[in-house]
């Protein structure tokens, strides 16, 4: 076609032509997709009521729920407040009361920037959110896009404009597990919603594009700030006055923030045993490929979890019955007046955070909230006390499996006072501490690895390392061993003599080494090739990850990856996921022989070294493990393991300038953290419906070489002989 012979009439019956045929097209395909899948007309005039998830434990108890059914109370339309209406409508959707459930040119509009600048922009009405919140999936696909379009072109068919609307205010999620204006005005204002201001209701409709990253008591300036966007959009759309926005914007918003605290003074742990496991449970199948397919809130779901809830009560009750009186020994020492300027820093990063002072809007209004909080004794010592809170992450796995029996993410009581679990830092699983002296079988089972075998000879003396900068390394730790003075490396092992573990890692073996057995152990955690690695001081790690990284030894040398679950169920009782025991998720980290030594001498820690205090609670079987304290004993660790479970202890503060030094040799990991580990296996053992048999461990079934109660490599053999000649030789 000769574009010069083109006329303009010619030009717009081509494009009559075109838009005719795509639009046909259209069609065909949006009548083929919504064919099959949109609720019947039965279902959407009675829509299916929500059930709960509920979590099970591997010995079949009922241990948390993720439920709407919980926090929602569903309310009449008359309830709901009309500034709560006008923010819906000004911000989410300006032509509710004119389209027909859904609003082409905001469609057109979103696929042009979505195709020319790559902006993803919303494009759903409110009445497309009540079709996807209630009758369909999340999946971000185009198919089940235009089932929403055409699902809210029903639904508007069917009900009212004020009927949606109670529909939505009702089934939305505004965070924290809260479905419904109803329950979220009472969780973050503890207020009825008739009797919610314009502000509060412009926060809650701020809330809702993303509940996570505009929680307030999350992040209450951008909070705020989603609340001013939502109240100038009421403005541009003529709901309130320039007057009314201005004083909403300057009034202060005042949290319900006794919910988020929930100081009832005689609630139990038991009342919900494993908060911090849940929550992890709640952010594993709560977001990602998981929550595409399902809703943990509604959809009835059935999830088998790992934990049992025996040995999770007998890790709280362990937990509390040994920090109850630490936290008071350390409370006595503890001087807050020979640290001013530590607590100067802790009032300052507790001010930021207060709701008053972000709320303010001037620098001045900050400074005179500032001056009354900093004379407010009461609100100082909460700060104190907050911040002086010995702090636990605990952990028990199946050494044979992975699988999680058992966790404690923080005090328990912080968590009877104070937990909120979607919001509570989980001190077993998101932390990241030096590990100090729990780092060092590590080290020794490199130095195994290179030859070396548990009663080879090493000087103990102190040591100086000539770094690469010409500085030097001196540790210290010697264990009073004078100049020349040797240990086997049994015997430092056993007393954790650091000046031994320094040489392994300089002159045996080195960092790489160290790491890369690390690394098959399954931590992930970055680490540092440095030669104070050996003392736990190259880099931070996850104590889940470093207590699962201990069943590579009562293993004979394969570490597996915890796990958390078995297997999903829908309301149906039909398995909709299951753990594959995949082979990608077991590693082989060091010979069997090397672990059946390492086994071997980290055994005497416990019967005769820096953990020999867990005998005095706990002899039922054999028990092997390392205790770990870091500098200024700011970290207090034990990880060891029977043979059947691993298990392993941290202890510390929130902030690690505060420290146990107060303590002395008590705020060491063999007397802080070790104690709690023998309660619990002693708990755990004498309970015959857990039903664990196995007394002692696999090593000691092997043949032994040359009289010595362990097996040797070849290269040990070869090491030892040659070691041996060369002695008798002299």
């Amino acid at each position: 076609m000769n574009m010069q012979d083109m006329t303009p009439k010619k030009l717009i019956r081509i494009l009559i032509v075109m838009t005719v045929v795509v639009s046909f097209l259209i069609y065909i395909i949006f009548s083929i997709v919504t064919l099959n899948g949109l609720p019947s007309l039965s279902r959407l005039e009675n829509p299916e009521q929500e059930l709960s998830t509920r979590v099970y434990s591997a010995d079949g108890q009922l241990i948390g729920t993720f439920s709407t059914e919980q926090k929602r109370i569903p309310i009449t339309y008359d309830k709901i407040p009309k500034s709560f209406v006008d923010a819906l409508v000004a911000s989410e959707d300006r032509k509710f009361y004119k389209h027909w459930g859904t609003d082409p040119d905001r469609i057109i509009k979103a696929i042009i920037k979505r195709i020319f600048l790559g902006q993803h922009s919303g494009a759903s009405t409110i009445t497309q959110q009540v079709a996807r919140n209630l009758f369909l999936d999340q999946s971000p696909t185009a198919a089940r896009k235009m089932k929403e379009i055409a699902t809210a072109v029903k639904i508007e068919r069917i009900y009212t404009k004020e009927q949606i609307l109670e529909m939505y205010a009702n089934t939305v999620h505004f965070g924290r597990g809260c479905f419904g204006i109803a329950v979220a005005a009472k969780s973050y204002f503890n207020k009825k919603p008739s009797d919610l201001t314009i502000g509060e209701s412009a926060m809650l409709v701020g809330i809702l594009p993303r509940p996570a990253a505009y929680n307030p008591f999350n992040n209450l300036e951008m909070a705020l700030q989603r609340r001013n966007v939502v109240l100038d959009c009421m403005r541009k759309e003529g709901y309130i006055t320039d007057g009314q926005y201005a004083e909403e914007v300057s009034r202060e918003i005042v949290l319900n923030y006794s919910d988020v605290l929930n100081k009832t003074p005689n609630k139990k742990i038991g009342d919900n045993i494993a908060p911090h496991f849940i929550e992890m449970l709640r952010q594993t199948f709560g977001s990602g490929e998981f929550a595409e397919r399902y809703n943990i809130y509604k959809d009835g779901l059935a999830i088998y979890s790992t934990i049992d809830s025996r040995i999770q009560r007998y890790a709280l009750q362990a937990v509390e019955e040994h920090l109850v009186g630490l936290q008071a020994r350390f409370n006595s020492g503890w001087r807050w007046a020979s640290h001013p300027d530590l607590l100067n820093v802790i009032i300052t990063k507790a001010i930021a955070k207060n709701p008053k002072y972000l709320a303010a809007i001037t620098n001045a209004e900050r400074a005179q909230i500032a001056g009354r909080l900093r004379e407010n004794p009461r609100w100082i010592d909460s700060v104190k006390i907050a911040a002086a809170t010995i702090q636990c992450g605990l952990v028990v796995l199946d050494a044979h499996s992975g699988a999680i029996l058992a966790m404690v993410g923080g005090s328990p009581q912080a968590m009877r006072q104070n937990f909120e679990a979607d919001y509570s830092l989980n001190h077993a699983a998101q932390i990241f501490r030096q590990p100090g002296s729990a780092m060092k079988p590590f080290v020794y089972a490199s130095a195994l690895t290179n030859g070396y075998t548990p009663e080879s000879e090493v000087e103990c003396g102190p040591f100086r390392y000539q770094l690469w900068d010409s500085t030097y390394w001196t540790p210290s730790g010697s264990a009073e061993c004078a100049p020349g003075d040797t240990r086997t490396l049994t015997s430092a092992l056993q007393a954790s003599i650091n000046t031994v573990a320094a040489r392994l890692i300089t002159s045996v073996t080195n960092p790489d080494e160290v790491i890369f057995i690390a690394r098959k152990a399954g931590i992930k955690s970055d680490l540092d090739a440095v030669p104070a690695l050996s003392l736990g001081a190259g880099g931070d790690v996850k104590p889940l990850e470093l207590i699962s990284a201990y069943s590579i030894f009562v293993n004979r040398g394969l570490h597996y990856e915890p796990y958390n679950y078995t297997y999903i169920e829908d309301k149906k009782g039909n398995v909709v996921m299951k753990r594959n025991k995949q082979e990608s998720s077991i590693t082989d980290a060091i010979l069997p022989e090397i672990a059946d030594q390492m086994v071997y001498m980290m055994e005497r820690v416990v019967n005769g070294g820096t953990a020999y205090v867990i005998r005095s609670y706990f002899t039922a079987t054999d028990a092997a493990g390392k205790t770990g304290t870091t500098q200024d004993a700011a970290d207090a660790w034990f990880i060891g393991y029977t043979p059947e479970l691993v298990a392993g202890v941290w202890l510390g503060f929130d902030d690690k300038r505060i420290t146990f030094t107060c303590l002395g040799g008590e705020g060491y990991g063999g007397y802080a953290a070790a104690p709690i580990w023998g309660r619990l296996m002693s708990k755990i053992y004498k309970d015959p419906s857990l039903k664990f048999h196995k007394k002692t461990f696999d090593y000691k079934k092997q043949t032994y070489e040359y009289g010595k109660p362990y097996p040797l490599t070849k290269a040990q053999k070869e090491f030892y002989r040659d070691n041996k000649a060369e002695s008798d030789s002299n």
